[in-house]
C-alpha cells in the first residue's frame, strides 16, 4: 500500500513541475512572439495532458494502473489549478474545472494502465 501511495505522490508531482515548465516557457514564447491570448487555455490543457502522461509513464509500476492513475491524474489536475489560480490572482470553479478534472483522470487512467504494462528498462 505505501508503495501506491508513494508513486502517486511522485507522479503528481512530476505532473506538476513538468505543467509549471511548460507554461513557463509557453509564456515566454507568449511575450516574444506577440501570440493571441486566445490560444493559451487550450495550448494549457495539452501541456497538462503531456505532464500528467510524463509523470505517469516514469513513475506509475506494478499494478492497478488504473486506480493508480485516476488518483495522480486528478492530483495533478487540482493542484495545478489552485497554482495557477493563486498565480494569476483569480480562482473560480466552473463547469470547466469539472471538465478539467474528466481530463486529468482519464489522462491518468490511460498512462496508468499503460505504464504498469510497459517493462521496466524496455
Amino acid at each position: 500500500m505505501r508503495k501506491h501511495i508513494f508513486q502517486i505522490i511522485k507522479a503528481a508531482a512530476a505532473a506538476i513541475i513538468i505543467s509549471l515548465l511548460f507554461v513557463l516557457i509557453f509564456t515566454l514564447i507568449i511575450q516574444l512572439f506577440s501570440l493571441p491570448t486566445g490560444a493559451v487555455k487550450p495550448v494549457n490543457q495539452v501541456f497538462k495532458i503531456i505532464a500528467v502522461a510524463v509523470g505517469g509513464l516514469i513513475f506509475i509500476r506494478g499494478d492497478k494502473g488504473l486506480l493508480k492513475g485516476v488518483i495522480y491524474g486528478l492530483i495533478a489536475v487540482v493542484v495545478t489549478y489552485l497554482l495557477f489560480g493563486l498565480i494569476a490572482h483569480s480562482l473560480s470553479i466552473s463547469w470547466k474545472f469539472a471538465l478539467e478534472l474528466l481530463i486529468g483522470a482519464a489522462a491518468g487512467a490511460i498512462t496508468g494502465v499503460i505504464a504498469v504494462n510497459v517493462k521496466k528498462g524496455a
